[in-house]
C-alpha cells in the first residue's frame, strides 16, 4: 500500500460533501422501509394477533432490511470518519455503494409488493452482497492511497477495520442458498452476522492483510 502523505484541502471539502450525501441517502432509505410497513388504513385487522399472524413474515423481512441498512450506515460513518479526504476513485466507489443501497431498497420494496418468494429473497441477498462489496471497494481504494487516511490511525486499527468490514458481504453471501430453503431459514441466516464479525476479526487464517505503509 502507498505511504501516507497529506490530503489536500479540496480532498477534505469533497469528503464532507460525500458524508452529507451518504447521511441523506441512508436516512431516506430508512424512512422508505418504514413506509412499507402495512398500515391499518390499507387493510382491516380484528386484533394485533391477527395482524402479526397475517403480516408477521412481511414484518420480519422489513426488519432484516432495516437492520442491514442501519449496519451499513454505521459502517459508512466509521469508514468515512477514518479518512482525511477523498479523491475521484474513492468518490466513484462510494457513489457505487449508494447505487447498491438504492438497489437494496428496491429489492425490499419488490418483496413487499410481490410477496415473499425465493426470487425476492435472492434479489435482496444479492443486492446486500453488492452493497458490501462496494463498501469494501471504497475502503480499499482509500487505504491504498495512504494520503486519504487519518494520520492518527495506527496500522493495527486500519487492518482491524479492513477485516471487520468483510463480515457484511460474507453474511449476505451465506444467506443466498437459504433464499431457496424458506423464509424462516433465510431470515435466521442473517443472525449469523455477529459470529462472522467475530471470526473475521479473530481468525488470522481468514484475513491475511498486508499493513499499509506508515512512512
Amino acid at each position: 500500500m502507498a505511504a501516507r502523505s497529506h490530503a489536500t484541502e479540496p480532498d477534505r471539502s469533497q469528503l464532507k460533501r460525500l458524508e452529507r450525501l451518504m447521511d441523506v441517502v441512508y436516512a431516506i432509505a430508512i424512512w422508505r422501509v418504514f413506509m412499507l410497513v402495512p398500515r391499518p388504513d390499507e387493510q382491516e385487522w380484528e386484533s394485533l394477533s391477527v395482524f402479526f399472524a397475517q403480516e408477521g413474515m412481511a414484518l420480519a423481512v422489513l426488519a432484516v432490511g432495516l437492520a442491514v441498512i442501519i449496519v451499513y450506515w454505521i459502517q459508512g460513518n466509521l469508514l468515512l470518519g477514518s479518512l482525511e479526504g477523498t479523491d475521484t476513485r474513492h468518490t466513484v466507489a462510494v457513489i457505487l455503494q449508494i447505487f447498491s443501497l438504492l438497489l437494496f431498497l428496491y429489492s425490499i420494496k419488490t418483496g413487499a409488493l410481490i410477496g415473499d418468494t425465493p426470487g425476492t429473497r435472492l434479489f435482496e441477498s444479492l443486492s446486500a452482497l453488492a452493497l458490501g462489496l462496494t463498501s469494501y471497494l471504497g475502503w480499499y481504494t482509500a487505504v491504498k492511497d495512504g494520503r486519504l487516511v487519518r494520520k492518527d490511525l495506527s496500522t493495527e486499527r486500519l487492518v482491524d477495520i479492513t477485516r471487520r468490514i468483510r463480515a457484511e458481504p460474507v453474511t449476505a453471501l451465506i444467506t443466498i442458498p437459504f433464499a431457496f430453503v424458506g423464509a424462516i431459514s433465510w431470515n435466521l441466516a442473517w443472525f449469523a452476522y455477529p459470529l462472522i464479525v467475530y471470526l473475521v476479526r479473530r481468525l488470522p487464517l481468514l484475513t491475511t492483510d498486508e499493513p499499509p505503509a506508515t512512512s
